[in-house]
């Protein structure tokens, strides 16, 4: 009896158990660069039957895969190595490079180093004895002329040195390199220039003020003891003096 009822059990079972199917789709689309859209759907069922026991085990799997290539940046711009290849060289190379969602662009470019190739310039110059040539070419820096001119040692001028450059760069101050801070310079020096003046008048002004108060004062001191020396002689013109001109002699003995 209880084998029979395992037997009408499982068949009720296959007849009414859903049937295990497969669904699985896969598609993939192109469009613009991007790969989008691969899907898989799965699902599948398990009956046991063990000593009249029915296990029924159900597993559903899905899955979904989205890779778009736009949105991968592009690789990063390297700059490019510049260098002057020998420390005799006055160069200096510089690069850089810029990086965006959509483009890397990079590049690189040698300069010329003015102030070193002055400075050896220089040099050559001073070890061949040019020693008034030497300091020429460093005067044709501005800082170099500025300090030059502040020590007293004017920068040399059409083969002239010393006072006579002195004269030359007055005459004409436009040539010299830091003409705009020099005439800055000389802005400054004016207006304090005039500061001081002002105040100079100032207590000028106030010296003689305070010296006029003196002598008015001492103008007035001098008019008022005057006044009361004539009051003085006045009162002494009006004493009269009366003298008896018999006088009485007494005997005492």
């Amino acid at each position: 009896m209880k084998f029979w009822l395992q037997i009408i059990t499982i068949t009720v079972i296959l007849i009414w158990a859903k049937p295990v199917l497969a669904d699985d789709t896969n598609t993939q689309t192109n469009t613009s660069g991007s790969n989008t859209n691969i899907t898989g759907g799965y699902e599948s069922t398990t009956t046991n039957n063990n000593d009249g026991q029915t296990n029924t085990t159900t597993d559903n799997s899905t899955s979904t895969s989205t890779t778009n290539g736009a949105g991968i940046p592009p690789p990063s711009a390297n700059s490019p190595s510049y260098s002057s290849m020998s420390q005799d060289v006055c160069s200096m190379g510089v690069s850089g490079s810029v990086s965006t969602g959509l483009v890397g662009i990079s590049g690189g470019k040698h300069f010329i180093d003015e102030n070193c190739e002055r400075i050896k310039l220089a040099k050559v110059l001073q070890d061949f004895g040019m020693k008034v040539a030497s300091v020429a070419v460093l005067c044709q820096d501005a800082r170099v002329h500025a300090a030059m001119q502040s020590a007293g040692t004017p920068c040399p001028f059409d083969g002239k040195i010393g006072k006579e450059a002195q004269a030359l760069w007055d005459k004409y101050p436009e040539l010299r390199p830091d003409f705009e801070q020099h005439l800055a310079k000389q802005e400054v020096i004016s207006k304090v220039d005039a500061e001081i003046l002002k105040q100079q008048l100032k207590e000028a002004e106030e010296e003689a003020a305070r010296v006029a108060a003196e002598e008015a004062k001492k103008a007035e001191e001098e008019a008022l003891k005057k006044a009361e020396e004539e009051v003085l002689n006045e009162k002494l013109n009006n004493i009269v003096i009366h003298v008896d001109p018999d006088p009485v002699v007494v005997d005492r003995d």
